[in-house]
C-alpha cells in the first residue's frame, strides 16, 4: 500500500502540475492557449482511456511490467515536450506519451493491484491511502515545478520532472505480486468466470453506468480546475506563486480528504459519501464566485475544494468492487477512469474556449456547479450491499 501510494505521488504530482506550464510553452512555442488547452484534453482523455486496457493487462499478468514500461513512457514524454514546438508536438508528447505513461501507474492499476491482498472492510481504507500519494504528490510537485521555472527555465523544470518520474522504478520492488481472491462476485458471475463474462454483466448493471456518469462530471471538474487555475489567477491580476500554492493547497487538503472518504466507506454506504462529495462542489464554487479575488479567497477556496478534489476515487472504486468483485477491479474501475477523463477532456478544452471566447471562465464555474448537482443526485440510486465483514469474531 505505502509503495502504491508513492508510485501515485510520483505520476500524480506531475501530471498534475502541467497547468503551470502553459504561459511558460506558449511564450516560446508561439502554440495559443486554446491549441495548448486542446493538448492537455487529449491527455486527460488519453490518461483515461489506457486506464481500462493497462488494467486488463495487470488483471492477467500482474502490475509489475505495467508500470515498469509505463514509467519509461512516462519519461521519454518529458524529456520530448521541449523539443515539441507545435500544437501537434505538445499533443503527442504531453497529450499522448506523458498522459500514457502516467497513465499506466495510475488509480486503476495500483488499486487493482493491492485490493485482492485484502479482506474487504480494508479495501476502501486502502484506496483512500493510495490515492491520499496522489494528492500529496500535487502538494510536493506544484510548487516545486513553479521554482524550477522561475529559477531555471521551465525546459530544466520538463526535465527534472523526467528524473523524477524514475524513481517509480525501485518502488516497484515493493508492490506485491497479483493475487486471485478468494471471494466470488457479489453479481453471481461465476468465480472462474472470464473478463468477457464480467464485463458482459458489468454493462448491463444501472448502478455501474451511475458511477460512470458521476464520474464523468467530476472529470470535467478536476481537468477545468487543473488546467486553468493558474489563468483565472492571472486574471485576478495575482502573481503565478498563487497558481502554484493554490494547487499544492488542493493537494495537500485532499490527503485528509482521501483517507476521510477511505474511513468513511468503510463505515457509511459508499454512495452517500460520495454524493455528499459531489453536492459539497456546488456550495464552494457558489461562494467563491461571490468572493472578492484575492490570494487569501484562492487559498480558501483551494483547501476547500481539495478537500473533496480526488476523494472521489475510493468511493467510487468501493463501489465497483463491491458490485462486481476485485477480479478485474483493474480493468472494471479503469472503464469509469475513462469516463471520468472524457470529462477531464471537455474541461481542459472548453476551459480554453470558454476563455478565448468570452474573456473569463464565468460560463465554465456555472456549468462546474450544474454537473455537480446532477452528480450528486446520481448516486442515490446506486445499489449498493451492505459489506459483510472477513475478520474473525471475539468472544
Amino acid at each position: 500500500m505505502l509503495c502504491a501510494s508513492a508510485m501515485l505521488m510520483i505520476t500524480m504530482g506531475g501530471r498534475q502540475s502541467m497547468g503551470l506550464f502553459i504561459g511558460p510553452i506558449t511564450q516560446a512555442t508561439g502554440v495559443g492557449i486554446v491549441g495548448i488547452s486542446f493538448a492537455l484534453a487529449i491527455g486527460q482523455f488519453v490518461w483515461g482511456a489506457v486506464q481500462p486496457i493497462f488494467g486488463a493487462i495487470a488483471d492477467q499478468y500482474g502490475a509489475r511490467p505495467v508500470i515498469f514500461c509505463g514509467t519509461l513512457l512516462l519519461a521519454l514524454g518529458y524529456v520530448l515536450v521541449p523539443h515539441a514546438g507545435s500544437q501537434f508536438g505538445l499533443m503527442m508528447t504531453m497529450g499522448v506519451l506523458v498522459a500514457s505513461g502516467a497513465g499506466a501507474a495510475s488509480f486503476s492499476i495500483l488499486i487493482g493491484a493491492t485490493a485482492s491482498a485484502l479482506p474487504p472492510e480494508k479495501r476502501s481504507f486502502a484506496s483512500g491511502l493510495i490515492n491520499a500519494g496522489g494528492s500529496f504528490g500535487q502538494f510536493v510537485f506544484a510548487p516545486l515545478a513553479q521554482l524550477m521555472i522561475v529559477a531555471f527555465g521551465w525546459v530544466a523544470a520538463m526535465y527534472s520532472l523526467a528524473a523524477a518520474s524514475l524513481l517509480v522504478i525501485p518502488l516497484l520492488l515493493g508492490l506485491g505480486r497479483r493475487q486471485t481472491p478468494a471471494e466470488s462476485p457479489v453479481t453471481g458471475v461465476p468465480a472462474g468466470a472470464g473478463l468477457g463474462a464480467q464485463l458482459r454483466v458489468a454493462l448491463r448493471d444501472r448502478s455501474y453506468w451511475l458511477l460512470h456518469a458521476g464520474f464523468f462530471t467530476c472529470g470535467v471538474h478536476i481537468a477545468f480546475l487543473v488546467t486553468h487555475l493558474p489563468g483565472e489567477v492571472s486574471l485576478c491580476g495575482l502573481p503565478a506563486s498563487v497558481s502554484a500554492t493554490s494547487l499544492a493547497l488542493i493537494g495537500l487538503f485532499n490527503v485528509a480528504g482521501s483517507l476521510t472518504a477511505g474511513a468513511l466507506g468503510s463505515r457509511l454506504r459508499m454512495k452517500y459519501v460520495l454524493g455528499a462529495m459531489y453536492a459539497s462542489r456546488v456550495l464552494i464554487i457558489a461562494i467563491y464566485l461571490v468572493s472578492p479575488r484575492t490570494p487569501l479567497t484562492f487559498y480558501v477556496f483551494a483547501a476547500a475544494l481539495g478537500f473533496s478534489w480526488l476523494a472521489t476515487v475510493p468511493p467510487t472504486a468501493g463501489l465497483v468492487g463491491k458490485l462486481f468483485g476485485t477480479r478485474y477491479l483493474g480493468t472494471l474501475f479503469g472503464l469509469t477512469l475513462l469516463s471520468h477523463q472524457i470529462g477531464g477532456f471537455f474541461g481542459a478544452w472548453l476551459g480554453g474556449v470558454t476563455i478565448a471566447r468570452f474573456g473569463d471562465y464565468n460560463w465554465m464555474w456555472y456549468g462546474d456547479m450544474l454537473l455537480a448537482g446532477v452528480a450528486a443526485l446520481l448516486c442515490l440510486p446506486i445499489r449498493e450491499a451492505r459489506m459483510k465483514s472477513t475478520a474473525p469474531l471475539v468472544a
